[in-house]
């Protein structure tokens, strides 16, 4: 990641991004994005409206001019791998340029507006020697490290290996879905998206990993789970720090769900205290503090359990209604 910041000056972008793995290719994309529009940003004052729709419309060409550049690449000659890499950069990108579009409109011109905090910021943070002598002896080259910032929620970028895998493109509702999601993991709770079938719950729990790099193992719950096996999932997240979407989370028995909250709570205490180790169903755990559970709801179905309120108090519901087809269309094409 560190070889690949330093390179991105040097190289041409469309070279660039050929020439780096994939989810490298988009998770310095975005840090230079962030680092371009604080710059923009920093050069505005609230007083000259003129000069901010001067130095934006400036930055909205630059863009532009970048996105159709590399929409003409997909139309070359590609291998698979760069085509997959290029298509989610896309849709980044696309992102990128209608939250500029945005601001503008908002006529955002500070660091503190809301329009710009709202967004999923890439901050790179340059280690100092103390820190690069103290890290462990495979990031002995990292020169800095990525955190994630969305509202006033910030989270470290993970590394997790994921492969080169798609993204989901940016609706006005999947970036409240993310908004909601971010709150939860900074208060050191689970999210708990919920509406009807297709709406994206499970996807946009699993594109916030993406974005974070964090693997995300899904698991379709049904009435035959037991406190049991819950409790064997949990021991596997807590040590290994991955997050898990629990979908339809209320199909699980209340007599079930009830020890279910004990133990997610359990977690979500060693979480809080910052803990090495914590005693887990009578076994002591190491703990990977990057650990979070999503539970996903499909509520109105016969057969599905309301949730015990000890439960509900660990996650940060957040309604999940009608996805944008047109946007999400327009956007894939």
């Amino acid at each position: 990641m560190s070889h690949s910041v330093a390179d991105l000056g040097p190289t041409p972008r469309l070279d660039w991004l050929l020439k780096w793995p994939g989810q490298i290719v988009l998770a310095v994309a975005m840090l230079q994005w962030t680092k371009e529009v604080t710059a923009l940003i920093s050069q505005l004052t609230l007083s000259e409206s003129e000069v901010l729709v001067s130095v934006y419309g400036d930055y909205q060409k630059g863009l532009k001019t970048q996105l159709l550049a590399t929409v003409e690449l997909v139309r070359g000659e590609l291998t698979r791998l760069q085509r997959s890499t290029i298509e989610a950069l896309l849709v980044l990108d696309v992102h990128a340029q209608t939250v500029v579009d945005n601001m503008c409109e908002r006529e955002v011109a500070s660091l503190g507006d809301f329009g710009w905090m709202r967004e999923m910021r890439y901050y790179w943070t340059p280690l100092s020697d103390a820190e690069k002598a103290a890290a462990r002896p495979e990031c002995s080259s990292t020169e800095g490290l990525i955190s994630v910032s969305m509202v006033n929620a910030t989270k470290e970028y993970s590394y997790e290996y994921l492969g080169n895998s798609s993204r989901l493109v940016v609706t006005p509702l999947t970036d409240r879905c993310y908004m909601t999601l971010m709150g939860a993991l900074h208060l050191k709770l689970g999210g708990g998206p919920e509406g009807p079938a297709g709406t994206g719950k499970t996807e946009t729990t699993k594109d916030l990993a993406k974005a974070l790099a964090k693997q995300c193992v899904v698991f379709n719950c049904s009435d035959g789970l037991d406190h049991l096996a819950m409790a064997k999932f949990f021991k596997g997240l807590a040590s290994t720090g991955a997050w898990a979407c629990f979908d339809e989370f209320n199909r699980i028995d209340v007599e079930v769900l009830s020890v279910v909250a004990q133990q997610i709570l359990t977690i979500q205490t060693a979480v809080r205290e910052e803990a090495v180790y914590f005693q887990f169903e009578g076994t002591r755990l190491s703990l990977n503090t990057g650990v979070a559970v999503f539970i996903t709801m499909n509520p109105g179905y016969a057969g599905r359990a309301e949730l015990p309120d000890n439960l509900k108090a660990l996650f940060r519901p957040v309604a999940m209604m009608v996805p944008n087809y047109a946007m999400i269309a327009e956007i894939s094409l």
